[in-house]
């Protein structure tokens, strides 16, 4: 178990991952902003969190990319690189298993609820009716 002054550390380290999260992070790199050697903190981490910092780092961009697609006119592209991703592909892959749909199925089902043209949907549907649309509620 870990002690009340490590999952201050690990806390430090959520908070440079979410800080930080729209760049290139190493698990080096995180690990130095919590003071452990990268195979402990990954340990304690996952102990403490029940997600490596990995899985949590996907899940902050996931939800920050869902927001943007909702939000703002972006193209996907350019989504995936204020989200942190080189990589269209991967980057369409990991939400397609993060959320179960494609990020450009999600934006047009979420669009499709708006009956004003040019309008962002988010600005005029509830976030709780437009979750229950799609199925899923965040975490």
């Amino acid at each position: 178990m870990a002690t009340n002054y490590k999952v201050k550390r690990l806390n430090a380290s959520r908070d440079y991952i979410k800080d930080n999260f729209q760049t290139a992070l190493s698990l080096a790199d995180i690990a130095k902003s919590s003071y452990m050697s990268p195979y402990h903190f990954l340990r304690v981490f996952k102990q403490v969190y029940g997600e490596t910092p990995n899985e949590f780092l996907i899940r902050l961009r996931v939800e920050q990319a869902k927001k943007m697609l909702i939000t703002e006119n972006y193209s996907i592209s350019e989504v995936c690189e204020k989200v942190g991703y080189t990589s269209l592909g991967s980057f369409s892959s990991l939400f397609l298993k993060q959320v179960g749909m494609a990020p450009t199925l999600y934006r047009r089902k979420l669009w499709a609820l708006s009956t004003e043209a040019y309008r962002f949907p988010s600005q005029i549907i509830p976030a709780c009716y437009a979750y229950h649309f799609l199925g899923k509620l965040p975490k």
